[in-house]
């Protein structure tokens, strides 16, 4: 068995038998306590009169938020600015019960609900959907300050009234509107950030801050109404340290019968070949190290202006705004030929390679990865009430993502002369090694003793430099008019509406490669950029405790040297047959009813209805004559006829109808059952609409492939435009007890039915290749006929001791845990089960398939406070199983991410009413990240970050 395998089971359970430990002492303690516990009413009344702040006055608020709700929905929520607990959004969403998050070293990146990936979830901001730079539908959780909500919701349910698209849940965020806080408020904090891993790295300062302003106030304008206004502005400045060690993300299957290969790369194995029996183990063409030193500076601004000209008159408008410039400088290492003539192969259970000896040309690659992402959101409300029945509701928004990656590399390869044109001790590029991944997730490389990786003068040849250009936009505008109309009777109140959005999702990738120097030019420019290796005990935290360095050099130093200038921008024309350039329309209505009614003397309540959504997707792709490259040793490479673009256009559309009804029945004063049953949609990425193709232009970079067949063998659609909605039945069903404001008990289980996953499909299509029709098969992907199911339960469990004597009656505790199972099958791109489109027959595939993007089966967290007069502290502590997690293109081979567990800290000092001291510190176990890919155990990513620590100060006027 594996060993990360074995350590995510190992915590797994540990995680459970604490949280169960927990709730069974929870469950117990009110008979323990019974002699001494006054009466429920005598309770409530001495609760009333106690000032709840903090920590507490949170959870309340969060119980009393899913206590109102006509759905199934957890929430988190707070009557003050800023008491969220979190350093971020996705840390606190990460607080509701069933979701998780998906980690990176700058923080949370995706939300998952019940384990399944936010690729099935929907975000909304103020009731808006918001774009983003990634591609898919997620909403970007690091370009909005935690600072600006007030509240979070994850409606667990679906009811008519609610944006379509989330199959796992909707995620609400709303910010403060500014006459709701009834009084004038000051908030000023800085906070203090330290980075023991940035510490280790020369001439770096492992501080950093953020400082944050918030301005809220209302008005009597007399006759012209009530007014208020809220401003906020936020300035993040960090480091977010990462040590890393990755491979390839294009892997091979190996033929493990020619073993030892002493010619060259191993010989692939088909799937024809593979399913009769043939031998193989998965290989990637590459590994590396990649020390980094990084920056992070973000600057928000958002605001609101709310007025109210009458008592039936209410107009909302808000604003956000980001922009983020984050960089990373690289100092990679490792091997370019990663399938080159292995020997002593040993190959695990799942075929993934264990251990093996190769030969290698070995590479230095320095770079400079830089990000600028720019964010703006703004919308309009205007709400009206004719009649005490009748409220009428109008809003529109817009939502704008740009990204613009430039990234700079210098690649130095080894060679038989050094740069001063002498012989190496081996006298060959290729230098031998073994490396060793059974131990840990993370290999173990050895070197020929006779070469030294920290020796500058070995790295003379290949010499090559990229300057690549990643560009996204994506665009939002939307309107939508609803009614609400109250009944008397069962029928409370009717409600429809109707929802227009316009989307236009655009990329584009450009590089420009200088190939090659002569060796005197080499050696001048490594001789001027040498740089000593950043970082102290790089990789001292790794389970085999084996410190690394090698030889690094400046990027810039490097452009200006070969090149004379640190930037030659990108080419004149970004045009690519690779580019996506998609626009969907949305047009959905909905009518709903509310009811409460009584059924067998039970009071029951709840909203039934249906949403129609009709979407139109029109996806505008380029087509061009490829030219065949010669390469060394005969190989080839395929590139794009940028001269001769034609223009591909593709329509799909699809129309859906969403039925819902939600019941929640008071069957005692403090229990409730809740049930939901309702139909929901998904749609895919918009990246991953794109009508475009993507050419491998070589398997190793300035090699090409052997033949122009092989080389045909890359091509694959980079999206589908035809993909159609992922489609689910559900039901749902809620136990829930409030013992008290500070104590709930709830137990949800829940099913879904899938249709329309996805399955790949190989189509064949004509390309011009130097003027000769080749018939291709493309790689692509469709949608399945197959059902698949889901099955899943959930358990909150919230308790405030207030049974126990004082001071222990501040102690408290939240836990959560969700566990889902499904037979849902996501195939690999490249060796999984594919369609044949001319025949319709299914060919079985060499790699298992993977379930849902995001799908964990475990997801835990224990959430233990304690608050005493002015202090308060809180640790967190959340656990997630592995799950796959597909890229944003979708057409791209399985990665798994391995389970893992964080541990975080909160205190907080309240000075007096104005002041308070707040100290953090996150992921305390210095949990990694781990990726494998195509299969588990094949390690495809690792990450350290180190914990980090927060310091600040908050002064607030009022």
């Amino acid at each position: 068995m594996a060993l990360g395998s074995i350590r995510a089971r190992v915590r797994a359970r540990s995680a459970l038998l604490t949280g169960g430990s927990i709730a069974a002492a929870l469950a117990a303690a009110p008979a323990w306590a019974q002699d001494s516990v006054p009466a429920p009413a005598e309770e409530t009344a001495q609760e009333d009169q106690i000032v709840v702040t903090a920590i507490r006055e949170t959870i309340q608020s969060s119980i009393q938020s899913k206590r109102d709700s006509d759905a199934i929905v957890d929430s988190v929520s707070s009557k003050e600015i800023g008491e969220l607990p979190g350093q971020s959004v996705g840390e606190v969403i990460a607080t509701i019960t069933g979701a998780s998050i998906d980690r990176a070293n700058y923080g949370p990146t995706e939300v998952s609900i019940r384990g399944l990936g936010s690729g099935l979830s929907m975000t909304t901001l103020n009731k808006r959907e918001a774009t983003n730079g990634s591609g898919d539908r997620a909403v970007n959780f690091g370009q909005f300050p935690s600072e600006l909500f007030n509240a979070i919701k994850i409606y667990k349910t679906q009811q008519a009234d609610l944006i379509e698209g989330g199959v796992a849940g909707l995620i609400e965020l709303e910010t403060r509107k500014p006459l709701d806080y009834k009084r004038r408020n000051i908030q000023a904090e800085i906070k203090g950030n330290l980075n023991p891993y940035q510490d280790r790295i020369a001439g770096q300062s492992p501080f950093g801050y953020r400082a944050t302003i918030s301005y809220i106030d209302q008005f009597n304008a007399g006759d012209l109404g009530k007014i208020g206004i809220s401003l906020g502005y936020q300035r993040n400045d960090v480091n977010d340290p990462v040590e890393r060690f990755y491979t390839s993300s294009t892997w091979f299957t190996c033929n493990a019968t020619t073993n030892p290969v002493s010619t060259g790369n191993c010989t692939e194995v088909t799937r024809p070949q593979g399913n009769a029996g043939t031998p193989y183990f998965h290989a990637s063409n590459s590994y590396l190290y990649r020390q980094m030193i990084t920056s992070d500076l973000r600057n928000a601004v958002f605001g609101a202006l709310q007025w109210q000209p009458s008592p039936t008159i209410d107009v909302n408008l808000d604003l956000q705004y980001s922009r983020r410039q984050y960089s990373e400088t690289r100092n990679d290492f490792g091997t370019a030929e990663g399938r080159y003539s292995l020997s002593d192969v040993v190959i695990g259970d799942n075929h993934q390679l264990l251990s093996a000896k190769g030969v290698a040309t070995l590479q230095t690659l320095s770079g400079l990865f830089q990000r600028d992402e720019k964010y703006l959101g703004f919308g309009g409300n205007v709400e009206w009430k004719p009649s005490d029945r009748l409220t009428v509701t109008a809003d529109f928004g817009y939502s704008h993502t740009k990204r613009v990656d430039i990234t700079r590399t210098v690649r130095l390869r080894t060679d038989p002369l050094d740069i001063y044109g002498v012989k190496t001790a081996i006298n060959n590029q290729r230098i031998p090694y073994s490396v060793d991944f059974s131990k840990s997730f993370l290999p173990v490389f050895s070197f020929d003793p006779r070469f030294d990786p920290n020796n500058y003068n070995l790295f003379s040849d290949d010499t090559q430099l990229t300057r690549s250009q990643d560009g996204r936009e994506d665009e939002i505008y939307s309107g939508r008019l609803d009614a609400s109309y109250k009944l008397d009777g069962f029928i409370e109140r009717i409600d429809i509406g109707g929802r227009w959005a316009r989307r236009q999702f655009f990329g584009y990738s450009n590089d420009v490669v200088t190939l090659s120097a002569p060796l005197d030019k080499d050696r001048e420019v490594n001789l001027a950029c040498r740089t000593p290796f950043p970082e102290r005990n790089f990789f001292a935290d790794s389970p085999n405790k084996q410190t690394i360095s090698y030889a690094t050099f400046d990027v810039l130093c490097q452009f200006r040297g070969y090149l004379g200038t640190e930037d030659p921008g990108p080419s004149a024309d970004l045009r690519s047959v690779d580019n996506p350039d998609v626009t969907e329309e949305t047009l959905a209505g909905y009518a709903m009813a509310t009811y409460s009614g009584s059924l067998a003397g039970i009071p029951v309540r709840g909203n039934f209805g249906v949403r129609g959504v009709h979407t139109q997707v029109t996806a505008v792709g380029l087509r061009a004559p490829l030219k065949i490259i010669p390469r060394a040793g005969g190989n080839v490479s395929l590139v794009a006829d940028t001269t001769g673009f034609t223009e591909t256009r593709i329509t799909s559309g699809t129309m859906r109808w969403l039925p819902s009804i939600n019941a929640i029945f008071d069957v005692a004063p403090k229990m409730r059952i809740r049930t939901g049953i309702y139909r929901a949609m998904s749609r895919p990425a918009p990246s991953a609409l794109g009508a475009g193709r993507r050419i491998t232009l070589e398997e190793d970079a300035g090699q090409g492939f052997p033949t122009v067949d092989e080389a045909i063998g890359t091509i694959v659609a980079s999206g589908s435009p035809r993909l159609k909605p992922v489609m689910s039945w559900n039901a749902d069903l809620a136990f829930e007890y409030y013992a008290n404001k500070d104590t709930l008990f709830a137990a949800t289980g829940y099913y879904k039915r899938f249709t329309g996953g996805k399955v790949p499909i190989s189509i064949n299509e004509t390309f011009v290749i130097d003027g000769q029709d080749y018939l291709v098969p493309v790689s692509q992907t469709t949608n399945s006929n197959d059902t698949t199911d889901l099955y899943g339960v959930e358990f909150t469990a919230s308790n405030r001791f207030s049974w126990l004597p004082h001071p222990l009656d501040g102690l408290g505790v939240k836990l959560s845990y969700n566990y889902a199972w499904s037979n849902y099958k996501t195939q690999d791109i490249r060796y999984g089960d594919i369609i044949d489109s001319a025949t319709g027959d299914l060919i079985p595939g060499l790699i298992p398939a993977a379930g849902l993007s995001g799908y964990s089966k475990h997801v835990f967290s224990a959430q233990a406070f304690y608050e005493i007069g002015p202090i308060s502290l809180q640790g967190i502590y959340r656990y997630r199983s592995r799950y796959y997690q597909a890229f944003t293109s979708d057409n791209t081979q399985l990665r798994y991410v391995e389970g893992n567990n964080t541990f975080d800290v909160n205190m907080s000092y309240k000075i007096n009413k104005q002041a308070d001291i707040r100290f953090q510190a996150l992921n305390l176990f210095n949990e990694p990240r781990v990726e494998y890919m195509p299969v588990v155990g094949s390690t495809r990513n690792v990450e350290y970050y180190g914990p980090q620590y927060f310091l600040s100060f908050r002064l607030r006027l009022r």
